[in-house]
């Protein structure tokens, strides 16, 4: 859960970024996402195109606007987790919370529409979540004691950050997380239907 920004200049930054947002995402759906300038966003949201970008980088970022803070949530996903939780299980209950709230919101439909038929978008979600593969390797390198570059902490940061990916449009997300989750456990299953030994 997000907490409120303490401060009455910190909730109104926020309030005004999401009032953006909003109108972002309502005009993209509406008339699709090459249709609708800045200066459109700024004008439905009655603020001017200059604040529109203090608080996003571009369309891309108006349409993920919860970007900002992904990293941080990740980081202390797994230096944060209670006593006794290992990595992968913090993990895992991080994207199962974070990811599958956005699959299943009411207009994740459309959104999803949206992301997938716009190629532009559709770049930047597929590199969204990899492009922190090395803070989050870091954190799961200081648990473990071992260097930054250690290339299985790398390597397991970069599997989780592909799993919303993998999941996204799929008729059961939760349960395409929870299997990927668990071949990272438990490693890769062995055949369902093995052959038979030659000669038997």
């Amino acid at each position: 859960m997000t907490v409120p920004p303490a401060g009455r200049r910190e909730r109104k930054k926020a309030a005004t970024r999401q009032t953006i947002a909003d109108a972002a995402l309502e005009l993209f759906l509406e008339h699709g996402y090459d249709r609708v300038s800045i200066r459109d966003i700024a004008d439905a949201a009655d603020v001017s195109t200059t604040t529109v970008f203090k608080h996003f980088s571009g369309k891309e970022a108006l349409v993920f606007d919860q970007e900002e803070d992904r990293e941080a949530h990740l980081v202390a996903a797994v230096r944060g987790r209670p006593a006794g939780r290992d990595i992968l299980d913090a993990l895992r209950r991080h994207v199962r919370e974070n990811f599958l709230a956005v699959a299943t919101h009411p207009q994740a439909a459309g959104f999803s529409h949206l992301v997938n038929s716009t190629p532009a978008l559709r770049a930047y979600a597929e590199h969204m979540w990899t492009r922190h593969t090395d803070a989050l390797g870091a954190a799961i390198a200081d648990e473990l004691g071992v260097d930054h570059d250690d290339i299985a902490c790398l390597a397991l940061a970069r599997f989780v950050l592909e799993i919303p990916t993998l999941a996204r449009g799929r008729q059961d997300p939760a349960a395409t997380v929870d299997a990927v989750f668990d071949i990272l456990a438990h490693g890769w299953p062995p055949p369902r239907n093995p052959p038979a030994a030659q000669g038997s």
